[in-house]
């Protein structure tokens, strides 16, 4: 069974909402790809520039298992306006660790960003 844990609109920690920032969807998914590159333990596994959608994995051992986390960059071309959605599921281990990793990648991309 997979554990899964996205941004959504309606979340009670406001954290864990969709990234709305005032910058263009290419340089938002460009800071994204950067930001993936900083954090420790996480590699880009595909990267679709023109769909603006990252695919990461973070291995978390035997007892967090391999989550796969997507980073969808969308917002109209050329106008400063994007929404980020992130999505992270757990295959594997006992743990499951996505709200964790959500927040991992989220908390530094916002002030990054914002």
């Amino acid at each position: 069974m997979a554990a899964v844990c996205e941004t959504r609109e309606d979340a009670t920690d406001e954290r864990l909402r969709p990234l709305k920032v005032p910058i263009r969807p290419d340089q938002v998914f460009e800071s994204a790809r950067e930001m993936v590159d900083d954090l420790d333990g996480w590699e880009v596994v595909a990267s679709d520039a023109a769909a603006r959608v990252l695919t990461c994995r973070k291995r978390g051992g035997f007892l967090a298992g391999t989550a796969t986390i997507t980073i969808r960059c969308e917002g109209p071309d050329g106008l400063p306006s994007t929404v980020v959605h992130v999505r992270s599921t757990t295959k594997g281990g006992v743990l499951a660790r996505d709200r964790t990793l959500l927040l991992d990648f989220l908390t530094p991309f916002h002030r990054r960003v914002c």
